[in-house]
């Protein structure tokens, strides 16, 4: 069962579960959970804003106050079990392993102490005598420096001992006030145990430091989360103190306790609980860090420390000082980054001006170089997971990724998004489709992550410490939406967010590449480096921002790519399993994959026709589901490039080899007048296909009559056909002849018009095409034509 001593690890603990993956039960749990914790609903309400889909301001107050306590409640144990059960585990269990922040060093020494314990000799704590100690003073002094009058203060005067040890006899008082208090020590007299109440003078007394709301004693009864307890008798009071003034600790007050240790108030002004818990556990590090162990059990805010004024046993617990060390936490937290940083020197430019360092080598020729920064960005089902897949295998073989050539090398992939076996079978997928031979699979790591994945603070840690050793030229993160923190919308957030990317980058001494969504709408009219979703930090922050737009595939452009890929497969039939059809067929067999089924329906084995004749219906049926895409880029360290269209043939990316696409738009990259001029309207283009068909039937009735009349087709006579049928049916009612020349009498007369390209009918049924000719030129149905 989860302790009180444990409350402090929820907060933590809620990072790793997510609120929108949770029913509207698993919620309200958490929240009762929190409030029989004693924790304050802020905390819950600023875990449950993760959802902004279901997300209502006010809501969890709402509830949080009919949350009742006792027996039959939710406890925190809820909260550590759904936690667990996502990959978390308590700071006692898990060892090592914390959120790094942008300053904190992952491993080695660490960041430099701004003290040297070892150097320590101590200042003594000056004790007041008989004469001099005025208790009531002292006290007055203390409620000065951390309340305001109307704060209500809590304080104990009973104990009890226990193993040697005087202890707090029960909750005291919490409901005076500040001003209360000061007026009744100075009209005391001097006798401070009218004012608050007599003591033990062997056990001594105690006071909150946290202003309450006169209800309790608990954490959520602390008001305003102003200061911390420093407290420490792991070394001698006097180094205790010199470390104290050493490391500019915003002190509001420093006692003496009477015994092993001096406590220090200090400043953290912290807005709500999640954030006094994030202030104390830095405040700790620093001091643990420079040689001054803190009583962890001190973090609560609402923890009891010694009250100065009174005495316990022969020693007094004395008021040492007011307001020293930095003014506020604002202030020491910037000047303990200052002192305690590992950045470098500034360099003089001239030093290095003759010997400069070497850049690092490309990984990704004229993309990408080693230890920087790739986000890949693109709609959704771009097929950006399989375009990083194709990147792992071309850095493990050093072979091109769409058509950038790649160093060799190791890389670790983390999916955070497929289960295991998907993303497995995903790479043995691309291998075969790219037609590669796996030499090097031991360069390729999978870490698969989906369902235990956790924030990329918590993440970047754990990713460092697993890689350290295993030599990696990169490190792909795919999709990053499963680890992002705080709001995408929010540029200092980002920011943050893109420092950890940093600092695996920086820490393991590779690339980092990572992919992105758009954001929502079409993308043609906007800059490439604008269509990621969220801030512009994601375009500003990596050092190669890759962009993924779909094009307006048109079908010409998609029957003339199948028709070159089913024309290459044939080919290959066709050479393994009848090798000599080539000397056999002559030229036009050989011309196109029309005229080689044509050819090979008489000429070749049934098997080799049918083989033929599967492959072009294989190709003709992936066509359907073939998409287009243009990847523009902005680069930091080489120049731009010139955009570089794909061909997405699930389950690969292959570059467009003879620039078919080059033409094509991006999805609304045409504003919508443009757009309907360039393709016109739907009746439109139907008319236009109606009236192919009607003269490509003109023209076969005409050829037929010239054949009939025993006379040679030639476009003389196929022309001096047509003006005779236009004179006979001028006035019919047939509508494929008024249609199509009731208003192009005069072009007809002229002989403008004539199909560059159509099929008829012909003989038996045949389908023949009929193109066009010069005057005079022969068009008969078995003639080859050009």
């Amino acid at each position: 069962m989860t302790s009180r001593n444990d409350h402090a690890d929820l907060a933590e603990a809620l990072d790793y579960i997510d609120p929108a993956a949770l029913s509207y039960q698993e919620w309200l749990a958490v929240g009762m959970a929190l409030h029989e914790s004693g924790l304050a609903c802020s905390l819950w309400d600023e875990w449950s804003s993760r959802d902004a889909r279901r997300y209502h301001e006010g809501e969890c107050r709402r509830k949080w106050s009919g949350f009742g306590s006792g027996d039959g409640r939710v406890a925190s144990g809820t909260v550590a079990k759904m936690a667990r059960d996502r990959g978390w585990r308590p700071r006692a269990e898990s060892g090592p392993d914390e959120a790094i922040g942008w300053d904190d060093a992952v491993s080695g020494p660490g960041r430099p102490p701004i003290v040297d314990s070892s150097w320590v000799e101590g200042v003594p704590v000056a004790q007041p005598t008989d004469a001099e100690w005025d208790p009531a003073g002292e006290l007055s002094r203390y409620l000065g420096a951390l309340f305001e009058d109307d704060d209500r203060v809590g304080y104990v005067t009973g104990s009890f001992e226990r193993d040697g040890r005087w202890i707090p006899a029960d909750k005291g008082v919490y409901t005076r006030t500040a001003g209360e208090l000061r007026r009744a020590i100075e009209a005391c007299g001097g006798d401070l145990g009218g004012a608050i109440g007599d003591w033990r003078p062997e056990a001594g007394a105690w006071i909150r430091f946290n202003p309450l709301d006169g209800q309790g004693v608990r954490n959520a009864n602390v008001t305003d989360y102003r200061f911390a307890l420093v407290e420490s008798d792991a070394i001698p009071v006097e180094k205790q103190h010199e470390i104290m003034l050493a490391l500019e600790l915003p002190i509001a007050a420093l006692v003496d306790s009477g015994n092993k240790s001096l406590h220090a108030i200090v400043r953290v002004d912290a807005a709500d609980y999640a954030e006094y818990r994030r202030r104390v556990d830095r405040l700790y590090e620093v001091c643990r860090k420079n040689g001054l162990e803190p009583d962890v059990q001190n973090k609560n805010p609402s923890r009891l420390s010694r009250m100065p004024g009174v005495r316990r046993g022969a020693r007094k617990q004395h008021l040492v000082a007011t307001d020293i060390g930095k003014r506020s936490w604002e202030e020491w937290w910037e000047w303990v980054q200052e002192a305690q940083d590992d950045l470098p020197d500034p360099e003089s430019l001239e030093d290095v001006w003759g010997d400069m360092p070497e850049l690092a080598p490309p990984l990704i020729d004229g993309v990408l170089r080693r230890g920087h920064k790739m986000l890949l960005a693109g709609p959704s089902k771009a097929g950006k997971s399989f375009a990083l897949i194709e990147l792992c295998c071309a850095i493990a073989e050093g072979r091109p990724w769409l058509g950038w050539p790649c160093a060799r090398g190791r890389v670790l992939y983390v999916n955070l998004e497929l289960d295991r076996p998907s993303a497995l079978h995903r790479f043995r997928d691309v291998y075969a489709a790219l037609g590669w031979e796996p030499e090097h699979l031991g360069s390729i790591d999978v870490w698969n992550l989906r369902g235990k994945s956790v924030p990329m603070d918590k993440l970047a840690p754990k990713l460092i410490r697993r890689a350290s050793r295993k030599g990696y030229d990169a490190v792909v993160i795919d999709p990053i939406y499963k680890v992002i923190t705080g709001d995408e919308n929010s540029a200092d957030q980002m920011a943050a967010f893109c420092n950890q990317f940093d600092l695996v980058a920086s820490q393991l001494g590779c690339a980092v590449v990572y992919c992105h969504h758009h954001s929502k709408g079409l993308q043609g009219q906007k800059r490439s480096m604008d269509r990621a979703s969220g801030s512009g930090v994601f375009a500003r922050d990596p050092d190669a921002l890759l962009d993924m737009s779909e094009l307006e595939l048109t079908d010409s452009c998609r029957d003339a790519r199948a028709t070159s890929l089913e024309w290459v497969e044939m080919q290959r039939i066709a050479d393994e399993r009848d090798p000599g059809w080539r000397e056999r067929a002559g030229l036009e067999p050989q011309s196109g994959p029309a005229q080689l089924m044509r050819w090979a329906a008489d000429h070749m084995p049934g098997e080799v026709h049918g083989a033929l004749l599967e492959a072009s219906r294989a190709v003709r049926e992936d066509a359907k589901a073939w998409t287009a895409w243009r990847i523009e880029g902005t680069l930091r360290e080489f120049p731009k490039f010139e955009p570089v269209n794909l061909w997405f043939d699930y389950p690969v990316h292959a570059p467009d080899a003879d620039g078919s696409l080059s033409d094509l738009s991006v999805e609304g990259e045409a504003p919508p007048w443009q757009q309907r001029q360039k393709n016109g309207s739907r009746s439109t283009k139907k008319r236009y296909e109606r009236e192919g068909r009607e003269k490509a039937g003109m023209l076969a009735d005409a050829v037929r009559a010239c054949e009939a009349a025993g006379e040679k087709a030639t476009k003389k006579a196929v022309y001096a056909e047509l003006e005779r049928i236009w004179a006979e049916r001028r006035d019919d009612a047939c509508p494929r002849y008024q249609t199509v020349f009731g208003t192009q009498q005069s072009a007809w007369a002229k002989q403008e018009w004539w199909p560059l390209e159509k099929t008829i009918e012909g003989e038996n049924g045949k389908q023949k095409t009929v193109l066009s000719v010069g005057s005079g030129e022969a068009i008969g149905w078995d003639d080859a034509v050009s």
